[in-house]
């Protein structure tokens, strides 16, 4: 183990003089760091489903079959993303993976805050928006098989 360094070079939990030492205070930083990405994954992927409900009446003319499409795109790309994010997090490490994956869920954050400012915007492009609100969906899936390791 580094002390103060960024890897994790061993783990062994069930030791209890390395949990007493240092285990434990490793697990509870990445604990608290995981459920804090995964709680931001959550919210960014239901995103859609509050704002949908609620683009009509702020001038965007978009029919039903329209908005159901905005709800239903982000819980599908979620679904497909998730498995990629979760082989992700023993490829590049639970810590990397975690910020690269919350860094990305700016992307759909961003997108949204831009286009609700614009009625005009065009169907594709709220749709391809909302179906980016999707990495919220892969990044809860993946942060939860790296808390499993906590």
């Amino acid at each position: 183990m580094v002390l103060g360094g960024r890897w994790v070079a061993a783990w062994n939990p069930n030791d209890e003089d390395f949990w007493q030492r240092q285990g434990r205070l490793i697990a509870r930083r990445n604990l608290v760091f995981s459920i804090f990405a995964e709680f931001l994954g959550f919210s960014v992927w239901q995103l859609w489903s509050t704002v949908s409900t609620q683009l009509n009446r702020t001038g965007f003319h978009f029919g039903v079959s329209q908005l159901f499409w905005l709800v239903a795109v982000p819980g599908l790309v979620g679904a497909t993303v998730r498995f990629p994010y979760g082989f992700a997090v023993s490829m590049f490490g639970g810590r990397n993976w975690t910020v690269v994956s919350a860094a990305l869920l700016l992307v759909p954050t961003i997108l949204l805050g831009v286009l609700v400012q614009h009625p005009g915007a065009p169907y594709w492009l709220m749709f391809v928006a909302a179906a980016t609100a999707g990495f919220g969906g892969g990044n809860f899936a993946s942060s939860m098989a790296n808390i499993s390791y906590f």
